[in-house]
């Protein structure tokens, strides 16, 4: 079977690991779109937490994340993978309680999350941390380099004789596909394709998870719709059988020709990333207060702290008055991060499906879209590429997808 994949982020990277992995011969199209999610996440994997009211969300990833182990295994890389459990931290105790008791509901179903303690002086294992602040760890929760695992998928699969094309990819009202060189962009078309290092995700879900979930910088007005793409010539047809649009916040305007309107937006989400000289903080736990900002160590002395959560449209810019939240927020949680060094910015576009849900099912009898992960990308995205590979390829897949399916008119 011939499969077109459109988008290289960590979805469409995982869909194309698993099809190629089966036999299909795959085309992967990566769009370089300015502010790809995977290019500005921090790489937490604690699904237990959050979305305490939407059981068919915290399915799809608590199962994303029960099958990072075997991935790691099954890659033989390092894709910065590793259980350091998170620090859930508040400065008063009480407030504690409601995640203590919805870890203490969900622990029978998932008991890799390890067994939940306090931890009266957090800045023990987090030494930046307040002393003000008390704690829980979930000693199961894990973090991941986001572009090394999408990098390391994409290998496996050209390994395993896929193709990753550069250029835009544009649909026919039928689904047939067309890749152009895009106009004013960097990438040429059949260019190929060669890893970059970067990293996707942070929050945005329902009132009552843990982590931060509202958009803390309102817009003047809604998120305009991006414009579409400007093409170069007549474009290069794919010969597909099947077609898995998995473009992030870009996918509604990649589906349009087809006569669907998937209400498909971005959620702007700014990071930073800092160093402390001749410190140790690759084995640091990821510390989630009730209300962002999160913060979690990296090897060569890395913190990241983030993120924003910004409805502006699409508009993947870093701004003054993000950078102040981020350094506001954590320097009031981890005020010995005073003097730490500014190494870089980034900034994404997390993709958000209006009705709130994740958006994987067919929208056509040839197309397949996989998006709307929104902060929780890293968590679910190769899981979620896994179940768009089985509905291209007719299996049933992993886990029943009703719940994700796309309302099409």
């Amino acid at each position: 079977m011939r499969v077109v994949v459109i988008g290289s982020g960590i979805v469409g990277a995982g869909a194309a690991y698993y099809l190629s992995g089966r036999g299909a011969a795959v085309t992967v199209v990566d769009g370089g779109y300015p502010g790809e999610a995977t290019q500005a996440g921090a790489g937490i994997v604690c699904p237990w937490v959050d979305h305490p009211e939407d059981d068919d969300w915290y399915r799809l990833t608590r199962e994303g994340t029960r099958r990072y182990p075997g991935l790691v295994e099954a890659l033989g890389e390092d894709i910065g993978y590793a259980k350091v459990g998170a620090l859930l931290v508040a400065e008063d105790p009480a407030d504690l309680e409601p995640v203590r008791a919805l870890l203490r509901r969900r622990h029978a179903g998932a008991p890799e999350m390890g067994d939940v303690t306090d931890v009266p002086t957090p800045s023990e294992l987090f030494p930046p941390l307040s002393d003000d602040l008390s704690a829980l760890l979930v000693p199961g929760a894990a973090r991941v380099d986001g572009c090394s695992v999408r990098d390391a998928l994409l290998r496996a699969a050209v390994a395993q004789g896929a193709e990753v094309r550069a250029g835009a990819a544009r649909l026919t009202p039928g689904g047939e596909v067309f890749v152009h060189a895009v106009a004013g962009e960097a990438h040429a078309e059949g260019e190929p394709w060669s890893p970059a290092r970067d990293e996707t995700a942070e929050p945005a879900d329902q009132s009552g998870s843990w982590r931060q979930g509202a958009p803390l910088v309102s817009s003047a007005a809604p998120p305009a719709p991006v414009g579409a793409r400007r093409f170069a010539g007549q474009g290069e047809p794919l010969d597909a059988d099947m077609v898995i649009v998995a473009a992030g916040a870009w996918t509604g305007e990649v589906c349009r020709p087809l006569g669907v309107e998937l209400p498909v937006f971005p959620r702007r989400g700014q990071i930073m990333h800092v160093t402390l000289e001749g410190v140790d903080t690759a084995w640091w736990p990821i510390v989630l207060p009730r209300v962002g900002p999160y913060l979690l160590g990296f090897p060569d002395s890395r913190v990241v702290i983030g993120a924003t959560v910004e409805d502006v449209g699409f508009a993947p810019r870093v701004t003054l008055g993000g950078l102040d939240e981020v350094i506001a927020a954590g320097l009031r949680v981890a005020p010995g991060l005073f003097n730490a060094t500014v190494a870089e910015t980034r900034v994404g576009l997390r993709p958000v499906y209006a009705p709130g849900s994740p958006l994987i099912g067919p929208v056509t009898g040839r197309v397949v879209v996989a998006t709307g992960l929104s902060a929780y990308g890293l968590t679910a995205g190769p899981f979620t590429g896994e179940i768009a590979a089985a509905l291209a390829l007719g299996e049933e897949p992993p886990i029943d997808i009703a719940p994700y399916a796309p309302s099409v008119g």
